[in-house]
């Protein structure tokens, strides 16, 4: 936000300059080819800036229509994932070209050995 306002200031600057110094054309006659120069470098920055707003507001466009396909492409990717699973079954190892995960069937879980109790600390009988 800062740079946006010096550079708005200097753009207020040139335009004050390029102003004043045509009023004075008789007085600034050797002032005019570097007065055409900034004017011109004047323009050209205002002609950008429009440029920029508009390429803005597209871009915010482009954002938004892509957010929309993203989501549209999510609904029928996940159609195409189901489909492929009907076509070809949930556990086929075909699957997997498709980057799906096969149904293997749970894992079995060992059965986990019964604790041990915790040995007592030794206590040293005092003579």
């Amino acid at each position: 936000m800062r740079q946006e306002k010096k550079q708005a200031d200097s753009f207020d600057i040139w335009q004050h300059l390029v102003t004043s110094v045509a009023a004075n054309a008789t007085d600034l006659a050797h002032l005019e080819v570097p007065r055409l120069k900034l004017e011109g470098m004047l323009k050209e920055v205002k002609d950008l800036t429009a440029s920029q707003s508009a390429l803005t507001a597209s871009k915010q466009d482009a954002s938004k229509r892509i957010e929309d396909l993203v989501v549209s492409g999510r609904k029928v990717a996940t159609v195409l994932k189901v489909a492929v699973k009907e076509f070809y079954g949930n556990r086929s190892e075909k699957l997997a070209e498709f980057r799906l995960q096969p149904f293997r069937g749970r894992k079995v879980k060992a059965p986990s050995p019964p604790a041990e109790p915790a040995p007592e600390p030794a206590v040293t009988a005092k003579p």
